[in-house]
């Protein structure tokens, strides 16, 4: 799970990041490297048929790089830029298909009425809605089936956007992604809008995000995403008959979806030590003649045992085309300063029978309808 506006929300994340001292390029400008990168070992307890045992990166936090910067125009206008790159501690590559900044990369102004940007956006989901996706606080892998409905922080790219600043503890924003189709302005295109409103001890937010054709790192593999061996009226794997071996159908040439539409709204609350959250998704999806609707409903807590020690639980239900999946997810953090912690997490999955239980669009599915796993791990941000 890789998350930002933690201090906002009034304790639903661990701070993900801490910014260093910025280098000076003139007397009102600014550039900011900052970083985080998170490790530790997964068991899995149905991989495809067996248990697993694995390292994992990425996790808790996106690991990230990444350059920021600010140039101050004068009248109250700034030039802003970001450039942000995900990649794997494991092995050194990048995230996101191999993209240099695939986590961000944009440029714009900002005044006293907002941001407008262009280049590689966090959608408005991620913006307004997804950090009530509790269950992933607890555990990073938690993020609602298959991620259909964006809540996991996701990004839309060639995209111009208009953020607003804080007007009484009232934001909101929009964006428009181009498709860049020769002949059709459509194909390929997305846009965004979102809303969130912050008062005291409460806050909730909402946001809708569609993407027309979803192509690339955002391209549906319907059995790899949720475990169903149908989807949109079609089958999803073929079975040897023979062995009962099941084969991806989806793996190499992604599934045709014509549309995706989600709409995500949430809400917290804090009392004393305890943060309660909550969210509902409902997303509709359009291919091959056929629609069908996903809804998820979520509930959870973090409980702050001192300032170093915090404890995130969520429960998800989710519906689908006939199909349903309940999980709960824990994780405690103990932090050993304010830029490194160490974390223990845990998921159990129960699906629909017949639906092989996959959690979070984060391992092989599983053999059988459930699926638990328990992972160690570690972040440390600069």
């Amino acid at each position: 799970m890789k998350k930002r506006n933690a201090v906002s929300l009034s304790g639903l994340a661990i701070a993900a990041s801490a910014a260093c001292a910025p280098t000076a390029v003139h007397a009102q400008s600014s550039v900011t490297l900052y970083g985080i990168l998170d490790a530790g070992i997964t068991y899995v307890n149905n991989a495809g048929g067996s248990h697993q045992v694995k390292f994992d990166d990425g996790i808790s936090y996106g690991n990230r790089i990444g350059f920021k910067g600010t140039e101050d125009l004068g009248g109250g206008l700034q030039a802003v830029f970001v450039l942000e790159s995900g990649f794997h501690v494991g092995n050194g590559q990048l995230g996101f298909g191999g993209a240099e900044f695939g986590r961000q990369a944009y440029v714009g102004l900002k005044n006293s009425w907002g941001t407008l940007s262009f280049g590689n956006q966090l959608d408005m989901t991620e913006e307004f809605a997804y950090l009530y996706n509790i269950s992933a606080w607890a555990s990073g892998y938690a993020i609602h089936q298959g991620d259909f409905d964006r809540m996991n922080g996701d990004r839309l790219p060639n995209s111009i956007k208009f953020l607003s600043n804080d007007i009484s503890g009232f934001s909101f924003g929009g964006m428009y992604s181009f498709g860049n189709t020769a002949g059709d302005f459509h194909q390929k295109s997305a846009w965004s809008v979102g809303a969130r409103y912050e008062h005291g001890p409460f806050n909730m937010g909402a946001a809708y995000t569609q993407l027309n054709n979803p192509f690339g790192i955002y391209a549906f593999d319907p059995y790899a995403m949720i475990g169903t061996r149908t989807f949109l009226g079609r089958p999803t794997v073929s079975v040897d008959p023979a062995t009962g071996a099941v084969t991806d159908l989806y793996s190499s040439a992604s599934f045709p979806v014509d549309k995706q539409g989600a709409f995500a709204v949430g809400a917290a609350y804090t009392i004393g030590n305890v943060m309660l959250s909550g969210n509902f998704t409902y997303t509709t999806i359009k291919g091959l003649g056929q629609t069908s609707h996903m809804q998820v409903y979520e509930g959870g807590a973090s409980y702050t045992f001192t300032p170093a020690l915090m404890l995130y639980g969520g429960y998800q239900h989710t519906r689908f085309e006939g199909n349903h999946w309940n999980q709960g997810s824990l994780g405690l953090h103990y932090l050993l300063s304010k830029r490194t912690d160490v974390y223990i997490s845990g998921d159990y999955l129960r699906a629909s029978d017949g639906v092989n239980a996959v959690i979070g669009y984060s391992f092989t599915p599983s053999s059988t309808s459930t699926q638990a796993d328990v992972r160690i791990g570690m972040r440390h941000s600069f």
